[in-house]
């Protein structure tokens, strides 16, 4: 046991000499050192965060100020563009107030003219009758004078009837409503916000339509015809261009934003088509009529006159042609009150006026219906609004009348009913 334990004993030095050698590993081991590349140092290896300089910086700050000042300035020239398309508009609707009050005042002074001139006239003819004699070869003072009135009374009338002043007012006076709602359009547009370059173009073309479609002067061509072959209604807004319907499934995904859904298209469908059936057509027959009317009077009044300016030339006695003569000119100014005394023109216009805006109305919808990015439409409740308010309704009234024609057009009936409540 002792020999054993004698083999297996260690002597101090072999221990010391160990510990000293495990101690240098772990040192060696603990500190490694790593190894540097032998290549040469290149800039290109680092990757070091740039530092803007002060230079940048000012350089920076100029070009955001220097893009708002730019923006700025554009929103000044809309602004100042905008501003003097108002100027514009609120002169013409103070002109063409002016023009249809004087256009009207033409209508009743020419009509009292001519009607005076021709009842005396009338007066005339028949005291020359009454008391005439000396045969057929004698004219008396009065028979001349009579026809002369007559005369002059004819040639008014075909100048009257030709230019029509009744419908000539009435279209100053849509006119001066026109620029007058476009004055308050862009007011709103200016009060709202920021004017863009759309806003000044769609003014700009809005202008230049109700000028078309209400002229000022009477010669050159610029008057708008009185006597055309059909009865249209009247266009005093910009037409736009005839656009191809896309698919409009894209957007269903897109329904009940910004007001809209499904349900309120389908409304406005059915409340358009309302329109077509019923009041378009019913002021398209009643325009027919009153076109025709004026037709005819406009010329019966001259024929009248006409008539009994010969017939005062052959008045001799009681040879009846004074008779004639004092009758047409009678009647003449009994036709020539109701044409002119009734504005017969001006009923013409109006319902030309009212055609149009029921046409306006139709292509607003349809052009709103069309447009396939929710976020371009106008708010669809607000739209809604708009269209009740237009055709003298409630929103509650208006889908009350989609609802009804819905049910019509399902039991295939025609509804009884008008869109409109204001005409």
């Amino acid at each position: 046991m002792m020999a054993f334990i004698s083999t297996i004993s260690i002597h101090p030095s072999t221990l010391l000499s160990s510990r000293s050698i495990s101690s240098k590993r772990l040192i060696n081991a603990a500190i490694r050192i790593p190894k540097l590349n032998s290549r040469p140092f290149n800039n290109n290896n680092l990757s070091v965060p740039k530092i803007p300089s002060s230079r940048d910086l000012v350089q920076d700050y100029v070009m955001s100020t220097t893009h708002s000042k730019m923006l700025q300035h554009n929103h000044n020239i809309k602004t100042l563009e905008l501003l003097s398309i108002l100027e514009a508009v609120a002169e013409r609707a103070e002109i063409h107030k002016n023009v249809g009050e004087q256009r009207d005042n033409w209508n009743k002074l020419l009509l009292n003219s001519i009607n005076m001139i021709t009842l005396a006239a009338a007066t005339m003819v028949a005291v020359a009758d009454s008391h005439g004699g000396g045969g057929a070869s004698s004219i008396s003072a009065l028979n001349l004078s009579s026809t002369l009135l007559f005369s002059a009374a004819t040639g008014m009338l075909l100048v009257m009837n030709k230019i029509q002043p009744s419908q000539l007012a009435e279209e100053q006076r849509k006119a001066t409503r026109s620029f007058k709602q476009l004055q308050t359009q862009i007011e709103t547009t200016l009060a709202l916000g920021v004017p863009t370059e759309e806003d000044v173009k769609s003014s700009i073309a809005k202008v230049l339509a109700i000028e078309k479609a209400y002229p000022l002067p009477l010669l050159g061509g610029a008057m708008l015809e009185k006597f055309p072959a059909k009865f249209e209604p009247a266009v005093w807004w910009p037409r736009r261009n005839n656009k191809t319907k896309s698919d409009h499934q894209e957007g269903k995904a897109l329904m009940n934003m910004n007001g809209w859904s499904e349900e309120l298209e389908m409304e406005l469908r059915e409340v358009i088509e309302v329109v077509k059936r019923k009041d378009v057509e019913d002021y398209e027959r009643l325009g027919n009529k009153a076109l025709k009317a004026n037709k005819i009077l406009a010329i019966a009044g001259p024929l009248l006159t006409a008539i009994a300016a010969v017939g005062s030339v052959f008045v001799a006695g009681n040879n009846g042609a004074g008779v004639v003569s004092a009758m047409a000119g009678s009647m003449a100014a009994v036709v020539n009150a109701f044409e002119h005394g009734g504005q017969v023109g001006m009923v013409f216009e109006m319902y030309r006026n009212c055609g149009g805006f029921f046409k306006q109305l139709e292509e607003t919808v349809e052009a709103t219906l069309e447009e396939n990015d929710f976020d371009k439409r106008e708010n669809g409740q607000v739209f809604e609004l708009k269209v009740a308010l237009q055709l003298g309704r409630s929103v509650s009234q208006l889908r009350e009348l989609a609802s009804k024609s819905a049910s019509c057009r399902v039991e295939g009936i025609s509804i009884d009913e008008f869109a409109s409540k204001m005409f």
